[in-house]
C-alpha cells in the first residue's frame, strides 16, 4: 500500500527518477517551478507546464491532459542552485467545484506516496499542491495544499516567472475556461521539442516566418547568403507547407510551381511572395487562416534550398510562428550539408487546439520527405 500524506506531512522520496501524477474531476492547469533558496526561478526554463513541457536541462518533463497530468523528475540531475520544486495548479472555478484531486508519487508506474486533497469548502482558484525539497543531501516531498486566488499568472509571478499579457480579444461571450498562460517567446529545440496552445474558436491570422542572418551582407549586389557560396551566386531558400484538411484533402503550398495557396478557400494557407536572394529583410511568410483551423488537420512546414549549395548551419535560419501574441521559434541547425530540404515543424489540430512539434529533419528532396511522413503526393519536376 502506498504511504498516504495529510496536508503538512512529508516523506522521503525514493532514489532514481520518479513521476508525480495529478488527477482531478475537472480541468485544471498544472505547473512545476524549480526554485532557488530565495524561492524564485532562475529564468523561464525553470517553469514546466503545457506551454513549455521540459525544463531547460530536460530533467523535469510534463505530459498528459487537464485531468490527468504527469511530471517526470530526475532529482539527481537537479542543479545545485535548485532547493525545491513546487507543484501547483489553477482552475476556472473554485477548488470546491473540481471534485477529487489526487497527487501521487509513482515509481515505474506504481504509486508509492499519495496526497489526496479534500476540496470541500475551498474557494481558491490556484493551489500549491506539494513541493519536493532537499534535506541533508536527500530529497523529500511535503504535501502543502496552500491556496491562492487569481489563477496561474499571479502564482507564477510570485515565483519570479515573467509572464507576457495576452492582448485583449474583441468582445465576445464569456469563455467557459480562462485564457491560457502566454509566455513572450518559446524556443523549440532538442530538449523542448513541442508546445500546445490553448484551444480557440478563432486564432486569427497565424503567421509563419522564415528568416536568416543578414548581418555582414556586402553592399554590392550579392546578398549575405550569396557570399557563403561559390561565384557570388545567391542562394534561394524557400518556405513551404504540406496541408491536410479534416476531409483528408491534401495540398502543397510553395513557390515552386507557383502554388501560393489561398486563405479564403482550401487549403486555407497562403505563401506571401518568394524571396529568391535573401535580400528581403523579413524573409518569407506563410499565412494560415486561423478562423478555419477547425477544417485543418495538420500543416507540415518545410524549407528547401532551390538554388545554391546546401549549407544549413551557415544560413543560421530561424522559423518563427506568430499566433495571438505568442511567438514560437525554432532554429535550422544540425543540418546534413548534402541535403537541400528540411522538414521544420508541424502544426497539429489536437482537439481544436494547436500543437506545434519541432522536426528538424533533412532530406534530398520533396519525394523523400513525402515518403518519410506518408503524405502520398504524386511528384513531377517543376520550376519557378
Amino acid at each position: 500500500m502506498p504511504q498516504q500524506l495529510t496536508p503538512g506531512g512529508n516523506a522521503a522520496l525514493p532514489e532514481g527518477p520518479i513521476a508525480i501524477r495529478i488527477t482531478s474531476g475537472a480541468d485544471i492547469d498544472v505547473a512545476a517551478y524549480r526554485l532557488t533558496a530565495a524561492g524564485k526561478v532562475r529564468g523561464d526554463g525553470d517553469m514546466i507546464f503545457y506551454g513549455q513541457q521540459q525544463s531547460d536541462d530536460g530533467s523535469v518533463q510534463f505530459s498528459g491532459s487537464e485531468r490527468n497530468s504527469r511530471f517526470t523528475l530526475d532529482l539527481a540531475r537537479q542543479p545545485a542552485a535548485i532547493e525545491r520544486i513546487a507543484i501547483a495548479y489553477s482552475a476556472a472555478c473554485p477548488t470546491a467545484q473540481l471534485g477529487d484531486i489526487l497527487l501521487s508519487v509513482e515509481v515505474r508506474g506504481e504509486a508509492v506516496i499519495t496526497c489526496p486533497l479534500d476540496s470541500a469548502g475551498r474557494s481558491e482558484t490556484a493551489l500549491i499542491l506539494a513541493e519536493c525539497y532537499r534535506r541533508n543531501g536527500t530529497w523529500k516531498i511535503r504535501f502543502v495544499a496552500q491556496g491562492y486566488n487569481g489563477g496561474l499568472k499571479p502564482l507564477s509571478e510570485q515565483f519570479g516567472v515573467e509572464i507576457a499579457d495576452t492582448p485583449a480579444p474583441a468582445p465576445k461571450p464569456a469563455p467557459t475556461t480562462p485564457p491560457r498562460l502566454s509566455l513572450s517567446k518559446i524556443t523549440l529545440d532538442k530538449r523542448n521539442p513541442a508546445v500546445s496552445l490553448a484551444k480557440q474558436t478563432d486564432y486569427g491570422t497565424i503567421r509563419i516566418n522564415l528568416n536568416w542572418n543578414h548581418a555582414g551582407a556586402p553592399p554590392q549586389k550579392s546578398s549575405f547568403l550569396g557570399s557563403l557560396f561559390n561565384k557570388n551566386k545567391g542562394i534561394d531558400l524557400d518556405l513551404g507547407a504540406f496541408i491536410r484538411l479534416k476531409s483528408d484533402e491534401r495540398d502543397c503550398v510553395q513557390a515552386l510551381g507557383n502554388r501560393f495557396g489561398s486563405l479564403d478557400r482550401p487549403p486555407y494557407v497562403r505563401l506571401s511572395g518568394d524571396d529568391r536572394t535573401g535580400a528581403v529583410i523579413d524573409g518569407e511568410w506563410l499565412h494560415i487562416n486561423g478562423s478555419r483551423w477547425s477544417d485543418i488537420a495538420e500543416v507540415l512546414v518545410f524549407a528547401f534550398i532551390y538554388d545554391g549549395v546546401p549549407n544549413w548551419n551557415a544560413t543560421d535560419g530561424i522559423v518563427t510562428l506568430h499566433v495571438q501574441g505568442q511567438e514560437i521559434e525554432t532554429h535550422l541547425t544540425d543540418g546534413n550539408p548534402q541535403h537541400s530540404m528540411c522538414a521544420i515543424a508541424r502544426l497539429i489540430n489536437d482537439g481544436g487546439s494547436i500543437r506545434v512539434e519541432r522536426i528538424n529533419r533533412y532530406f534530398p528532396g520533396h519525394r523523400d520527405m513525402d515518403r518519410a511522413f506518408g503524405w502520398g503526393f504524386q511528384w513531377t519536376a517543376g520550376r519557378k
